[in-house]
């Protein structure tokens, strides 16, 4: 069969698993995104190793086309008006949440003999959570109340936070590993995290001022696209970071922006196309032979990563003076965590050569805490009282 055939059917196969996917998510238990992942897993080499040679070649080019997607929509977040609506509550428990997951799975996995560059690029990408997961849960449950609209605010910024984070440890991972003296790499460190700042401000305010003019108020998908590859295309050339300058890009657009309506609706809808072939590829990827330490560093990683939660959440609702019910229901329901952790975990693999034992440990990590993580959500929900049902019972 010609190649061009065994390519266009692959991909239609791929996205109508997307499309049974999604039914999935809907009538189960079982979040897409882990059915996604489940399903690539089953195609390739430790399943029945029918992917063609498709994934091994398009996974780079497909993730790097959906995560600088991902940045830009975090960047939506970063809106001022946004932050300032969601008061010192979302903001206490985001940043202290993202950085305590971080810090104790980082010096946890270095404790029990992991190696301090893989622990610190575990430890960044532990930050990131599941915002669509969560919303998901919040609104199949009619949920409402003081809870579940700090639970929103800090899934909105919390993914925007573990980003910054993780390329503080991906600069910190190459100071360990660097040649070329402290200071060399110190410095290179700086400029892929002040470059990918710098790239994103450069173009985020032209964009900010000539977007959106042909179509009134909504720039256009050409627009969009052209404006978001140039960014990533840039920091790819420059070896910064492309999340962040994408995220950078995506804040100043919010926050500049006056007379776009929906400037980021345009990508929206085809988003989730390039996120289901980064999700299947991902599952396809994973490479078990030699790798006895996986699942010990796995179940490390989520309990350390579960502690973290609950440590940052007290400590959160300790600056914010919330009550201690309220702080362990919101570790909770901050559980789940997909496709940007996935993003970090691809980035952190490459940038280290370590894709055979980076990337099973997280998407091992992520299914699990996509399973349980929005079910522990809905429980915390329901204790809260603020469930649809119960708020029902009390009308």
């Amino acid at each position: 069969m010609p190649s061009e055939a065994i390519f266009l059917i692959t991909l239609g196969v791929l996205f109508l698993i997307g499309l049974v996917t999604h039914y999935i998510g809907q009538h189960t238990f079982v979040p897409r995104v882990s059915a996604l992942l489940l399903f690539g897993f089953t195609l390739g080499p430790f399943g029945f190793d029918i992917m063609p040679n498709l994934g091994e070649s398009w996974f780079p080019r497909v993730a790097d086309m959906a995560l600088v997607m991902v940045g830009f929509m975090l960047g939506s977040s970063m809106n001022r008006d946004a932050l300032i609506l969601c008061g010192r509550r979302v903001l206490s428990f985001s940043l202290s949440v993202a950085i305590a997951s971080s810090l104790i799975v980082c010096l946890g996995l270095y404790l029990i003999g992991v190696p301090l560059h893989l622990a610190l690029l575990l430890g960044g990408i532990a930050s990131a959570t599941d915002p669509a997961a969560t919303a998901d849960v919040v609104r199949e449950s009619h949920a409402g109340g003081p809870f579940s609209q700090t639970l929103l605010g800090i899934v909105a910024v919390d993914d925007a936070w573990g980003l910054i984070i993780f390329s503080l440890m991906l600069a910190a991972a190459q100071v360990v590993v660097g040649a070329g003296g402290p200071l060399a790499v110190c410095l290179h460190g700086l400029w892929e995290i002040g470059g990918a700042l710098l790239i994103g401000v450069l173009i985020g305010v032209p964009m900010s001022y000539l977007t959106g003019r042909i179509q009134p108020g909504e720039p256009t998908l050409v627009e969009v696209l052209g404006l978001l590859f140039l960014c990533q295309g840039i920091a790819l050339y420059l070896h910064v970071s492309y999340l962040l300058a994408a995220m950078t890009m995506g804040a100043v657009v919010s926050n500049v922006a006056r007379h776009h309506k929906r400037p980021f609706h345009a990508i929206e809808n085809i988003q989730w196309p390039l996120l289901v072939l980064f999700f299947i590829f991902a599952g396809a990827s994973v490479r078990m032979e030699g790798n006895g330490g996986i699942i010990g560093v796995t179940a490390a990683y989520c309990a350390l990563r579960v502690l973290g939660r609950l440590v940052g959440a007290l400590v959160g609702g300790w600056l914010c003076r919330a009550q201690r019910h309220f702080s362990l229901l919101m570790s909770m329901a901050l559980m789940p965590q997909a496709g940007v952790a996935l993003g970090m975990a691809l980035v952190g693999a490459m940038a280290f050569s370590m894709e055979h034992f980076m990337l099973p440990v997280v998407v091992a990590a992520t299914v699990v805490f996509e399973i349980v993580g929005p079910m522990l959500t809905r429980i915390a929900l329901k204790r809260m009282g603020e469930s649809g049902v119960d708020n029902a019972d009390r009308s």
